[in-house]
Protein backbone atom coordinates (compact mmCIF):
# COMPACT_ATOMS: atom_id res chain seq x y z
CA UNK A 1 0.00 0.00 0.00
CA UNK A 2 1.70 3.33 -0.41
CA UNK A 3 0.48 6.44 1.44
CA UNK A 4 0.93 10.22 1.41
CA UNK A 5 -0.20 11.72 4.48
CA UNK A 6 -1.79 15.67 4.07
CA UNK A 7 0.91 16.65 6.44
CA UNK A 8 3.89 16.14 4.33
CA UNK A 9 2.52 16.62 0.99
CA UNK A 10 4.83 18.77 -0.92
CA UNK A 11 2.74 23.58 -0.80
CA UNK A 12 2.40 24.92 -3.85
CA UNK A 13 0.66 28.63 -3.57
CA UNK A 14 -1.10 30.04 -6.72
CA UNK A 15 -2.87 33.63 -6.81
CA UNK A 16 -3.52 32.46 -2.92
CA UNK A 17 -4.85 29.30 -3.09
CA UNK A 18 -2.83 26.78 -1.41
CA UNK A 19 -2.47 23.43 -3.07
CA UNK A 20 -0.89 20.49 -1.81
CA UNK A 21 -0.06 18.22 -3.61
CA UNK A 22 -0.59 14.12 -2.87
CA UNK A 23 0.04 12.73 -5.72
CA UNK A 24 1.68 14.12 -8.87
CA UNK A 25 0.83 12.52 -12.26
CA UNK A 26 3.57 9.59 -12.28
CA UNK A 27 3.71 9.68 -8.72
CA UNK A 28 3.04 6.29 -6.29
CA UNK A 29 2.96 3.93 -9.35
CA UNK A 30 0.03 6.02 -10.75
CA UNK A 31 -0.18 6.46 -14.79
CA UNK A 32 -3.79 8.23 -15.71
CA UNK A 33 -4.50 10.79 -12.47
CA UNK A 34 -3.24 13.37 -10.21
CA UNK A 35 -4.78 13.96 -6.95
CA UNK A 36 -4.37 17.57 -4.75
CA UNK A 37 -6.13 19.10 -1.84
CA UNK A 38 -7.00 22.39 -2.61
CA UNK A 39 -7.83 25.36 0.39
CA UNK A 40 -9.24 28.43 -1.22
CA UNK A 41 -9.27 30.65 2.08
CA UNK A 42 -12.15 33.49 2.61
CA UNK A 43 -12.86 36.30 -0.26
CA UNK A 44 -10.30 34.04 -2.77
CA UNK A 45 -11.74 34.21 -6.47
CA UNK A 46 -9.72 32.00 -8.37
CA UNK A 47 -9.28 32.88 -12.10
CA UNK A 48 -10.85 31.20 -14.59
CA UNK A 49 -8.57 27.95 -16.17
CA UNK A 50 -8.97 24.65 -18.11
CA UNK A 51 -6.75 21.26 -18.56
CA UNK A 52 -7.09 20.81 -22.01
CA UNK A 53 -7.29 16.98 -21.69
CA UNK A 54 -8.14 16.28 -18.31
CA UNK A 55 -11.35 15.99 -16.80
CA UNK A 56 -11.45 16.79 -13.56
CA UNK A 57 -13.47 16.52 -10.48
CA UNK A 58 -13.85 18.33 -6.85
CA UNK A 59 -15.09 16.73 -3.83
CA UNK A 60 -15.85 19.65 -0.80
CA UNK A 61 -14.63 18.52 2.43
CA UNK A 62 -15.13 21.24 4.82
CA UNK A 63 -16.26 24.88 3.80
CA UNK A 64 -19.05 25.99 1.60
CA UNK A 65 -18.66 28.45 -1.74
CA UNK A 66 -18.91 28.46 -5.54
CA UNK A 67 -17.84 27.37 -8.22
CA UNK A 68 -18.22 27.95 -12.02
CA UNK A 69 -18.20 25.70 -14.68
CA UNK A 70 -18.45 26.31 -18.71
CA UNK A 71 -20.30 29.79 -17.14
CA UNK A 72 -22.69 28.44 -14.41
CA UNK A 73 -22.12 29.05 -11.25
CA UNK A 74 -23.39 26.82 -8.53
CA UNK A 75 -23.46 27.09 -4.53
CA UNK A 76 -21.48 24.12 -2.99
CA UNK A 77 -20.79 22.94 -0.03
CA UNK A 78 -19.29 19.99 2.13
CA UNK A 79 -20.01 16.90 0.63
CA UNK A 80 -20.83 18.21 -3.16
CA UNK A 81 -18.64 16.86 -5.52
CA UNK A 82 -18.29 18.93 -9.23
CA UNK A 83 -17.58 17.32 -12.40
CA UNK A 84 -15.44 19.44 -14.89
CA UNK A 85 -15.14 18.48 -18.44
CA UNK A 86 -11.60 18.72 -20.26
CA UNK A 87 -11.42 21.78 -22.03
CA UNK A 88 -13.68 23.58 -19.56
CA UNK A 89 -13.39 26.76 -18.30
CA UNK A 90 -14.31 26.69 -14.15
CA UNK A 91 -12.74 28.54 -11.27
CA UNK A 92 -13.70 28.47 -7.55
CA UNK A 93 -14.66 30.96 -4.85
CA UNK A 94 -14.79 31.38 -1.43
CA UNK A 95 -17.62 34.30 -0.41
CA UNK A 96 -17.58 32.77 3.17
CA UNK A 97 -15.62 33.27 6.57
CA UNK A 98 -13.38 30.16 6.88
CA UNK A 99 -11.55 27.97 4.44
CA UNK A 100 -13.03 25.90 1.98
CA UNK A 101 -11.44 22.51 1.48
CA UNK A 102 -11.59 19.92 -1.69
CA UNK A 103 -9.84 17.16 -3.12
CA UNK A 104 -9.02 17.65 -6.89
CA UNK A 105 -8.34 14.55 -8.64
CA UNK A 106 -7.43 14.92 -12.87
CA UNK A 107 -7.70 12.41 -15.00
CA UNK A 108 -5.25 12.02 -17.44
CA UNK A 109 -2.77 13.52 -14.88
CA UNK A 110 -2.02 17.50 -15.03
CA UNK A 111 1.68 17.75 -13.55
CA UNK A 112 2.31 20.29 -10.85
CA UNK A 113 4.33 21.72 -13.62
CA UNK A 114 1.53 22.02 -15.85
CA UNK A 115 -0.98 23.81 -13.08
CA UNK A 116 1.65 26.51 -11.66
CA UNK A 117 3.25 27.41 -15.09
CA UNK A 118 4.02 31.23 -15.66
CA UNK A 119 1.16 32.44 -17.53
CA UNK A 120 2.36 32.39 -21.14
CA UNK A 121 3.29 35.95 -22.33
CA UNK A 122 0.49 38.28 -23.30
CA UNK A 123 -2.28 36.33 -22.10
CA UNK A 124 -2.69 38.82 -18.54
CA UNK A 125 -1.31 40.61 -16.65
CA UNK A 126 -3.05 41.15 -12.99
CA UNK A 127 -2.08 43.87 -11.15
CA UNK A 128 -4.68 42.60 -8.59
CA UNK A 129 -3.25 39.60 -6.96
CA UNK A 130 -6.94 39.68 -4.33
CA UNK A 131 -9.31 38.31 -7.25
CA UNK A 132 -7.52 35.20 -7.51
Amino acid sequence: MLVRRLAEAPLEEWHKLRTKILMDAGELGSRHMSVTWVEVPPGIDQELHSHEESEQVYVVTKGAGAMTVAGDRQEIAEGDLVMVPPATDHSIQNDGDSDLCCVSVQSPAVTVAEIFAPTPAGAGDYEDDDQY
